[in-house]
């Protein structure tokens, strides 16, 4: 080991038990697993707590797994490495260790050995690294020769084949399930294979090669790799894993081209690389690591003349293929590259881990608000450095660990000549026994360029491309970004100044990508509008950045970056660009998307046009492709802008009312813009307010049946429109509102609509308020074009023509209430609460009151307060109500209380007597 940032030092020294065949380091609990051969027998050792280990003479503690450590020997263990020692009924062939638990995986012949990590707590101030045998995953039917273990994934590869499965939880039915036998039966190898009984051939022969196959995800189950669990902790609580899921099978056939079996083709490097989300601490103080969320993970495996990289999380698919120039020997990937070595070359290639895994954690990727490269995208090489004599490599943060000997190999002593390809038997090979130290060895830790500066580099070559931008362009730029993006995915490495100056390459990227997105005329020029909002440029920086003059002089905009401008108009950005800005705006749309061009020029980022610029190039127009209606709107606006009142008035009156209707549901914004979240009534709204009120009713209501306004956003624009606060409602809204009863829409509920009107009705009766402008609808207009505005009882107008003093300012709002209170579709039992301010002393309030007594058949007290307050229209209420069931009351209840009232005489008894001969009449005209 060695420390230090600017020179390897050494850092400790240790002697293993024996010659190391595997080792594998685990940052989670900083361990060293090494696979050592002793004696001719091998064996699996732990080292921990190797950094103590400062000299080779210090003291080394050997215990078992498993073993309890007492108290007393906690002073030992703490300043002194220890070597755990792992039995196994088989010879282990190699292993791996979880990047994110610190579990360690065995691979032995026909199974796999998880040992899960765990801490011995000795006493509450210290505790020990340790390890429990908690699962054995029996496999039959493949021999790993490489394996990787990542929370609950497992890949293993033999020579030729590469089986990836996840290791799953069900708490519900595994609580009773201590060992799942997950037997398949074998139909691919059934068929595939030879029977010895059935096929008696000399196997000096022949050779048996099997097509190559791969699997995904549920198929991969009937590969015939039969796959086994059996727990083996010793407590129900700790065991983890129940069920296999199968992910992928892959079966590679050797090459057969040279009629010679060789030894070489076979697969190596194999590697899972998670991609997670790294989250808070644990509360557990003893765990080195942080509890992270896999986010994406990927798996990588290689021949000798190709790579494959698939993503097997949520679906299993191959993302990538790798051509070697030459004959790799061995590939570490990570996030950001795959670097493979050769026998005296190290090769750099890029990866599509980021871009993956940036659609895994964002779902607004691939949408307008964001992007990202393609995973589709090719891969390419980077760089190609020369070492003699590699060896073996090795990845850690950003360091490359290269092994090398200088000196040549070993020659074998071959026994026979190979063999054809028609002989089973393979080549028999004897290496001559290397001496137990050789020279010529030599350790090379390279630092990886930082993404920043590789990215810069990578931004600088694009610039040759300058004036014409490619397709090779984006490709680089795009790798130059998906760079950097990887780089800030693993944030738990970076410096807080390294992420901000990541976060700053990042922008300038997607700055980088929306210029070439905008200036190409391709399929993919609609990704200029995510990748500029990603790099945080304003419309004003952007429209600087896009003067691009062609050989001649003259100018192009191609329709990345009109769909930008477009859509960026179109999101009603708070963004003012200035009279400048604006009228190039102006003129690109005029050149390539004229059609767009009144739509445009009513956005609230182009307030600062010259209505005279905007009126030249809108008459330069040709509006037989396109809706003229839009077009003479745009026009009147901007004579309104202008002053010219007179040219303003001449283009509203060219169209019919309806067709203005029509335009301004084909553009919004030339009544209502929306500036830093507030509604605003542009020019045009204002001077229909006062002009064509009628016109502005119907046009919001127009966008209301069209969903271009909601009705909240209605009830604002009208408020700011005519200068109300919250709590006052102009008598425009009310029109809006009484006009929704007539348009019934649907998407406006009927009670809450009622509400509404009658509360405003109340109100102004209550206050004797009179409207701040003339009704656009009179009562008896509601009535005829509204069914839920009913005609108004007979007895109701006498009891109004009783009072002489009412006041005619009001008397509109009163018949409306009464003819909604009249209609069969308000629900009277609401609206009780809410006439207290209506008093029943004036005429008014008392028909009000009575009427809504009346719809709840509350008729006894109804004749009660009309006897009371106006006997002359007792006669006409009965002949209207009293019917039917209700006809008994005309002689239980009003004869005596009219003879009653005769009799005790008083002012009012004329009215009542009266009132009883009408009632005598009314009786003899039925007899």
């Amino acid at each position: 080991a060695v420390a230090g940032q600017e020179l390897c030092q050494p850092r400790c020294a240790f002697s293993t038990l024996g010659r190391v065949l595997c080792l594998a380091y685990s940052e989670a609990g900083d361990y060293l697993a090494a696979i050592e051969e002793k004696n001719k027998a091998t064996f699996l050792r732990a080292y921990v707590n190797w950094r103590s280990k400062r000299t080779e003479n210090c003291r080394v503690c050997i215990r078992m797994v498993g073993h309890k450590v007492e108290a007393p020997f906690s002073d030992t263990f703490r300043d002194q490495m220890s070597i755990i020692e792992m039995p196994l009924s088989e010879a282990p062939l190699c292993i791996s260790c979880c990047p994110v638990k610190g579990d360690l995986l065995v691979g032995c012949t026909n199974k796999l050995v998880l040992f899960s990590l765990k801490y011995q707590i000795i006493s509450e101030e210290f505790s020990i690294l340790d390890f429990e045998r908690s699962l054995i995953i029996h496999i039959d039917n493949i021999v790993p020769v490489e394996i990787s273990f990542c929370v609950g994934y497992v890949a293993l590869m033999s020579d030729l084949e590469v089986l990836i499965v996840k290791l799953e939880s069900d708490p519900k039915t595994g609580e009773s399930v201590n060992y799942q036998s997950l037997k398949i039966n074998n139909p691919m190898r059934q068929t595939e294979g030879i029977s010895n009984e059935t096929l008696q051939l000399d196997s000096d022969d022949f050779v048996i090669c099997q097509k190559p196959v791969e699997l995904l995800g549920e198929k991969s189950s009937q590969s015939g790799v039969s796959v086994t669990l059996e727990s083996t902790g010793l407590d129900d609580k700790t065991i983890k894993y129940y069920h296999v899921q199968h992910l992928l099978y892959k079966r590679f056939a050797p090459d057969i081209s040279s009629l010679v079996l060789s030894d070489d083709i076979k697969l190596h490097s194999l590697q899972l690389l998670p991609i997670y989300q790294t989250g808070s601490p644990t509360s557990d103080r003893k765990k080195l690591s942080q509890e992270k969320e896999l986010l994406s993970l990927f798996c990588f495996f290689s021949l000798p003349h190709v790579g494959y990289l698939y993503m097997v999380v949520k679906s299993v698919e191959l993302m990538s293929v790798y051509q070697y120039p030459e004959k790799s020997q061995q590939a570490v990937l990570t996030p950001q590259f795959l670097h493979v070595i050769t026998s005296n070359n190290l090769q750099c290639f890029t990866v599509r881990c980021s871009a993956a895994a940036a659609r895994e954690e964002d779902p607004y990727v691939d949408t307008t608000l964001k992007a990202c490269p393609p995973v589709s995208m090719d891969v390419c090489a980077l760089r190609i450095q020369l070492f003699i004599g590699l060896k073996a490599i090795c990845h850690f943060k950003n360091h490359i660990i290269l092994l090398t000997k200088a000196d040549p190999e070993a020659i074998p002593e071959r026994r026979e000549p190979p063999k054809r390809l028609l002989s089973r038997k393979g080549t028999n090979v004897k290496f001559k026994t290397p001496p137990v130290a050789e020279a010529g060895w030599n350790l090379y830790i390279v630092d990886t360029i930082s993404p920043v500066q590789l990215y810069k580099e990578m931004v600088d070559y694009s610039n040759t491309y300058k004036t014409a931008k490619t397709q090779s362009c984006i490709h680089l730029l795009s790798e130059a970004h998906l760079l950097v993006r990887a780089a800030l995915m693993d944030a738990s490495q970076l410096e807080p100044g390294e992420k901000a100056e990541l976060l700053e390459a990042f922008k300038e990227s997607c700055g980088h990508l929306g210029d070439c997105y905008s200036r190409l005329d391709t399929q993919y020029s609609h990704l200029a509008l995510p990748y500029y909002k990603m790099s945080g440029l304003s419309m004003a920086e952007v429209l600087t950045r896009a003067d691009w003059p062609l050989e001649d002089g003259s100018q192009k905009y191609e329709r990345g970056l009109i769909f930008y401008i477009n859509h960026s108009l179109d999101e009603n950005l708070d963004e003012e660009l200035s009279e400048e800005l604006a009228a190039k705006v102006v003129q690109m749309f005029h050149m390539a998307e004229p059609k767009q061009l009144p739509h445009i020029l009513c956005s609230p980022s182009m307030k600062n046009i010259n209505p005279v610029t905007a009126m030249n190039y809108l008459s330069k127009l040709d509006t037989s492709g396109f809706s003229s209606i839009l077009v003479t709107l745009t026009k009147a606006a901007m004579a309104l802008k202008m002053g010219d009142l007179d040219r303003h008035r001449n283009e509203m009156k060219s169209r019919p009312e309806m067709k203005l209707v029509c335009g301004f549901i084909l553009e919004p914004r030339l009544l209502i813009q929306q500036r830093r979240g507030q509604i605003i009534p542009t020019e045009l709204a204002v001077q229909l307010k006062d002009t064509q009120p009628g016109l502005l009713v119907a046009s919001v209501l127009g966008l209301q049946k069209n969903n271009k306004i909601g009705i909240e956003e209605a009830d604002s624009f009208f408020k700011v429109l005519c200068g109300k606060d919250k709590d006052t409602i102009p008598q425009l809204l009310v029109d809006l509102w009484e006009a929704q009863l007539v348009a019934g829409l649907p998407d406006v509920v009927l009670q809450e609509l009622f509400f509404k009107l009658t509360s405003q009705y109340i109100w102004r009766l209550s206050k004797m308020q009179p409207p701040d402008t003339i009704p656009l609808r009179t009562s008896e207009d509601l009535i005829n074009a509204c069914s839920h505005y009913g005609l108004i009882y007979p007895w109701v107008n006498v009891l109004i023509s009783s009072d002489s003093l009412a006041d005619k300012s009001y008397t509109e709002d009163l018949s409306k209430l009464q003819s909604l209170i009249c209609g069969p579709s308000f629900d009277i039992a609401s609206i009780i609460p809410f006439l207290e301010p209506l008093s029943e002393d004036t005429i008014a309030g008392l028909s009000v009151h009575v009427l809504c007594r009346t719809r709840l058949k509350e008729y006894e007290q109804c004749i009660d307060t009309l006897l009371e307050r106006c006997p002359e229209a007792i006669i006409p209420y009965a002949n209207h109500e009293l019917k039917e069931e209700n006809r008994t009351l005309w002689w239980k209840k009003l004869l005596p209380e009219l003879c009653h009232r005769v009799k005790c005489g008083g002012e009012k008894g004329q009215l009542y007597l009266s009132s009883l001969k009408l009632y005598c009449s009314r009786k003899k005209s039925l007899t």
